[in-house]
């Protein structure tokens, strides 16, 4: 029997499909604690971005900047979070990373950290709705927003290298603190990871 050329298309439809679903049911997804090192593709990934911002913000704290604030001022300094730029050839989830920097600060006690320019907005969209509709006792005034002494400021770049299916990857995160009132950079860290990816183990 010899099938039109429309019942071969069903039926090779038929076979695609099929496929498709054997396929999607051999899948399976297990859950694993966040802290578990996991490289696939060897791209950027969460182990970087943990790596980075723990060494970043504990060479921070540690750095004589910030004694020398609280003996003049007798207060903590504030710290606003800028941008880190992505010049890296991957996407990398900079607002994730700063959002890790930003938590340390905080839990440090040793630093306040002002609301970003995005979240300002937010903030102030809800003052200025107060203004009119909250009540006297519970309207937050405007022109109370607290200054910031610093901003954090930083880059990530790449760059790779490979051959005969080996790859070798370097990044390096640039991060700045830099006084506000008179663009002095007041303390500047650096982090660099190299990954090798191939076939065994890296021999030197």
């Amino acid at each position: 029997m010899i099938l039109s050329t429309k019942s071969r298309m069903v039926a090779l439809l038929a076979v695609l499909s099929l496929a498709g679903f054997w396929g999607c049911a051999s899948r399976t997804v297990s859950r694993i604690d966040p802290g578990t090192q996991v490289d696939l593709s060897g791209d950027w990934n969460d182990t970087d971005a943990k790596l980075v911002s723990e060494e970043m913000i504990n060479d921070c704290l540690k750095a004589p900047w910030l004694l020398r604030y609280s003996k003049k001022t007798g207060k903590s300094p504030t710290v606003i979070a800028g941008s880190i730029i992505n010049k890296s050839m991957e996407h990398i989830a900079t607002d994730v990373f700063l959002m890790d920097i930003e938590r340390a600060m905080i839990n440090s006690g040793s630093v306040e950290v002002v609301a970003s320019n995005v979240e300002r907005g937010e903030v102030r969209n809800e003052k200025a709705d107060q203004q009119v509709n909250a009540s006297p006792e519970t309207l937050k005034k405007m022109g109370m927003e607290q200054g910031a002494d610093y901003m954090l400021i930083g880059q990530i770049n790449q760059i790779n290298d490979a051959e005969e299916g080996k790859q070798l990857k370097y990044y390096q995160t640039d991060l700045t603190l830099v006084n506000i009132e008179t663009n002095v950079k007041t303390w500047v860290g650096q982090k660099k990871i190299k990954k090798y990816i191939g076939q065994g183990k890296f021999q030197p």
